[in-house]
């Protein structure tokens, strides 16, 4: 049994700055601190994208582990605003939207963000009051 496995584990590009952003949203979002987080580069994230049969060197997607089930793109930042719960819950609304089109938009922004926004040289490196919410 992998350690992530019980998680709800949200996999994300490390170098990306709106990845990492959005991380940090999260993290002070996570009031319950139910979600763990890996970098895609990170060996949990080579991990699960091996399991469940994607090219461990691709890092374009944002994806999100739960239950069992395996999320991408913008169905798995629908899913972590549903599991977020509160407030964040209405984003779910999204899902009604047709996946076409939601996942068109989070392609563009994708193919873009490391233009838009920048990247790290180096994955981020949690701080020692967050290790535990990083696997």
């Amino acid at each position: 049994m992998h350690t992530w496995e019980n998680t709800s584990l949200v996999l994300f590009d490390g170098i990306c700055n709106l990845c990492n952003g959005l991380v940090d949203f999260l993290l002070s979002a996570d009031r319950r601190q139910v979600l763990k987080f890996a970098s895609l580069q990170s060996a949990t994230g080579q991990q699960v994208l091996q399991h469940f049969g994607f090219d461990t060197s691709y890092f374009d997607t944002f994806i999100f582990y739960d239950k069992g089930k395996i999320y991408t793109r913008s169905r798995a930042a629908l899913e972590v605003a549903r599991k977020l719960g509160g407030i964040w819950q209405i984003a779910y609304l999204g899902i009604l939207i047709p996946p076409c089109i939601r996942d068109w938009v989070y392609q563009q922004i994708s193919a873009k963000r490391y233009q838009w926004f920048g990247k790290r040289n180096m994955c981020r490196m949690p701080t020692p009051e967050l290790q535990a919410r990083f696997l």
